[in-house]
């Protein structure tokens, strides 16, 4: 993806109605939009959404491609808007989704993975996100490892592309 793909998407995601993130009754730093599917936090209601606006579509294909799946199976974009000092915390995606593949925008980041051994402690990876870089999680990576992003003190966005299981 050249600079300026990457700059078209920045100003879509910003221009996508994009929202504080909700969970339970606290409000996140980052702001948030689903297409296609969206997950409630605050009811843990599952349910259709907009659709993949046609903006996005051409990243689906490239993500899809990069992950090995067809784009038809990416179902649901979530985009986010990190705004400095604006991270996530330790988490596994919701288990109605299958493959995840992200696309990180904006300033680098590092991806942290965890696994929980059975003595307790924890199993640690970190993977770089570049800028308009991407990673796929599916298999152990997606269903027994966390993963979490801490924040950064600088703007960043994502779109994370996901299939149902």
């Amino acid at each position: 993806m050249s600079p300026a793909e990457e700059q078209a998407l920045i100003r879509g995601i910003d221009g996508a109605g994009i929202e504080p993130f909700r969970f339970q009754q606290w409000l996140g730093k980052r702001l948030t939009r689903s297409f296609g599917w969206h997950y409630d936090f605050t009811d843990a209601s599952f349910r259709e959404s907009a659709p993949i606006p046609d903006w996005l579509l051409p990243l689906r294909a490239r993500a899809a491609a990069f992950s090995g799946l067809a784009a038809e199976a990416l179902v649901q974009a979530l985009v986010i808007r990190y705004d400095p000092g604006a991270g996530i915390g330790w988490h596994r995606d919701r288990p109605v989704f299958e493959h995840v593949v992200g696309v990180s925008l904006g300033a680098p980041a590092t991806l942290r993975m965890r696994r929980r051994r059975a003595d307790g402690k924890f199993d640690r990876a970190e993977l770089p996100l570049e800028p308009r870089g991407a990673y796929h999680l599916s298999g152990e990576a997606r269903h027994l490892w966390e993963h979490s992003i801490a924040p950064i003190d600088a703007a960043r966005w994502s779109v994370t592309f996901r299939s149902l299981a």
